[in-house]
């Protein structure tokens, strides 16, 4: 083994006190093969994991427990139908911990529920379901009997003629079909191939409208929905306005729009550049002492009042 855990974990690992003479390795440690599972077995119980044979109602609380299901269950022998044991299985539900007990019934090969639930009943049609239907518990027994079967040999046996040129030919289709392999191969990835290149397409057009989604190709039925959506005739009429508006139009500014601006842009440099000097010369005359502070404070009165006209101005403008 490849370590002292994993010969434990398979039961390989003898210890050193042990002694051929004292057994096995299960009856040296006093304890069974079966470990938890056999801790009821001097009272006939083994636990097993049982899987539920059917869909069934729970007693208790009246959930569904689908087939399948598996449980930790407690299995005994409660009878025998002739040589054949009949098995008893107690098991809890997850739902409510209520206890279900089913029995095998080896006369009708099937299971019965003892207590603690009740069978779904499911109908199947045998049409939909490509199934065929088993006889029932009379016909059976009819079967067994050997006058019964002479008198309907002979109409078991107009059905087989009957039905043996269909079987023949579905098994002629069938073997014309899978009879060489290379072909249908060849079929297979030819068909796989073109789907990838199809989808690839797909991806690629999407990614160049924008859209993180593959679009389907367009069908008819798509044709013919989008052909029946009609917008609002209001809508149609501003669009058509508004398209009308912009052709008609020129693409070219105004002439005189634009001179006007133009040259109340160009006077209103003009004025700025002049009230810069203003106060450029003020400042220089007041550090050098030439204009005392009353005839600053009148050119700035002055500022205030060529601010306000060329607020005036703006908004006019």
């Amino acid at each position: 083994m490849s370590s002292l855990a994993a010969a434990r974990a398979d039961n390989f690992y003898y210890p050193p006190e042990w002694t051929p003479k004292q057994g096995g390795l299960n009856k040296f440690h006093g304890q069974h093969a079966l470990r938890e599972r056999a801790r009821k077995l001097d009272q006939g119980i083994l636990i097993i994991r049982f899987e539920m044979p059917f869909n069934i109602w729970c007693g208790g609380c009246n959930a569904m427990i689908a087939k399948g299901v598996r449980f930790n269950a407690e299995k005994k022998q409660v009878g025998n139908y002739y040589s054949t044991k009949i098995w008893s299985f107690t098991m809890k539900s997850a739902c409510c911990k209520h206890e279900i007990v089913i029995q095998t019934d080896p006369k009708n090969c099937e299971y019965l529920i003892i207590s603690g639930a009740e069978r779904k009943n499911e109908d199947f049609d045998v049409e939909d379901a490509e199934t065929f239907a088993l006889p029932a518990d009379e016909e059976r027994d009819k079967l067994a009997d050997p006058f019964y079967r002479l008198e309907h040999q002979g109409e078991d046996l107009q059905k087989k003629k009957e039905a043996e040129p269909l079987l023949v030919r579905l098994q002629k289709v069938s073997d014309s079909r899978h009879a060489d392999d290379y072909a249908l191969n060849k079929a297979l990835r030819a068909q796989l191939r073109s789907q990838r290149k199809r989808v690839a397409q797909e991806a690629e057009s999407a990614k160049k409208m924008g859209l993180g989604i593959r679009l389907l190709p367009a069908s008819a039925e798509d044709a013919a929905t989008a052909a029946r959506i009609k917008f609002s005739s209001k809508f149609e009429k501003n669009r058509k306005d508004k398209r009308a508006a912009i052709k008609a139009a020129s693409i070219f500014p105004d002439s005189s729009l634009s001179s006007s601006s133009g040259g109340s842009l160009s006077r209103r440099l003009e004025l700025e550049s002049k009230r810069r000097k203003i106060k450029a010369s003020s400042a220089s005359a007041l550090l050098v002492g030439k204009v005392k502070p009353s005839t600053w404070t009148q050119s700035s009165q002055g500022s205030s009042i060529d601010r306000k006209i060329r607020i005036e101005a703006k908004r006019r403008l």
